[in-house]
């Protein structure tokens, strides 16, 4: 099992995107105690009324990774995750592919499809296209990491004998995709390196448009489905599995610990090879005893 510390949101339209302390010395910390990967969100226009009620603010995940890249030396880097179709996928690539390159090797592309209509309008990109659009993307994404001579017809666009480069250092970059849809998990068996199921309940599911994920048996069954699927495809590289693991008093990591092993004991039978943690908290000596703490409490 490999962890991630994934850099705390800001709820509300008020708040300190930065609250929980410089994003450099965050990320040098989470290395520091042992974390495998460091990863952000994305929503780049988020509508005032989903911040009102909860929702939270981000940065662009491609830079501030860039930025986390600098500042560490082996921590891996995951988009988690950026919304595929509100870029053209050349861009999308172009992106992935330099912070690739600028980190040696260490991004995780994760990628969903979107649910937010409001930002979808904003950046003026239909919602109901929005599985084309990034089936489009997984078509493109390792044409134009190949840096060989491609063309492709897409919806929208025309890319005609193009040539891209840097060749990203990793052969493919991951791709790790986000939801619980049959469709999605269809695509991780043929197309991508991982899954990141929505854990956090029968509310966000109804918020992300995606089913609800069930319970911990019912995740290994769907795992062991996914992977048999994919082995069915031909495929042969294993599929990793991130899993967000939100339990009650995970906010003190020393406190049950016993509880919580357990349960990531639980997960990794399932076939969860990645767990994501975050802290909630809002002033950085608060962060970075979460991060030492859960560090030497499960990671040394």
């Amino acid at each position: 099992m490999r962890y991630i510390y994934h850099y705390p949101e800001t709820s509300g339209p008020d708040g300190d995107l930065f609250a929980a302390g410089p994003l450099k010395d965050v990320a040098v910390s989470v290395e520091r105690a042992g974390f495998d990967a460091f990863s952000l969100s994305e929503h780049p226009a988020p509508g005032s009324k989903w911040l009102a009620t909860g929702g939270h603010q981000t940065m662009d995940p491609f830079v501030a990774l860039g930025f986390v890249a600098a500042a560490t030396e082996s921590l891996k880097l995951l988009t988690y995750l950026a919304v595929a179709p509100y870029r053209n996928p050349l861009l999308l690539a172009k992106a992935a592919s330099t912070l690739d390159t600028l980190s040696g090797g260490r991004l995780i592309l994760g990628l969903g499809t979107g649910y937010q209509k409001s930002e979808f309008f904003a950046l003026g990109i239909d919602i109901e296209e929005r599985n084309v659009l990034f089936d489009e993307a997984l078509d493109v994404l390792p044409l134009h990491w190949s840096g060989e001579a491609f063309s492709y017809q897409g919806k929208h666009f025309s890319a005609r004998d193009v040539m891209a480069r840097p060749r990203p250092p990793q052969t493919p970059i991951p791709i790790w995709i986000g939801g619980n849809s049959k469709l999605t998990r269809r695509r991780v068996a043929q197309r991508a390196q991982g899954w990141m199921p929505m854990s956090g309940g029968a509310q966000l599911s109804s918020t992300a448009r995606t089913p609800a994920l069930g319970s911990s048996s019912e995740l290994g069954e769907k795992i062991a489905e996914l992977r048999h699927a994919a082995t069915a495809s031909g495929r042969t590289e294993p599929i990793d599995v991130l899993y967000s693991y939100q339990a009650d008093g995970l906010s003190t990591p020393g406190a049950d610990a016993d509880r919580h092993r357990e349960a990531f004991d639980h997960l990794e039978k399932a076939g969860v090879t990645w767990v994501v943690v975050s802290s909630a908290t809002s002033e950085y000596s608060a962060t970075t005893d979460f991060v030492e703490a859960f560090g030497s409490t499960y990671l040394a």
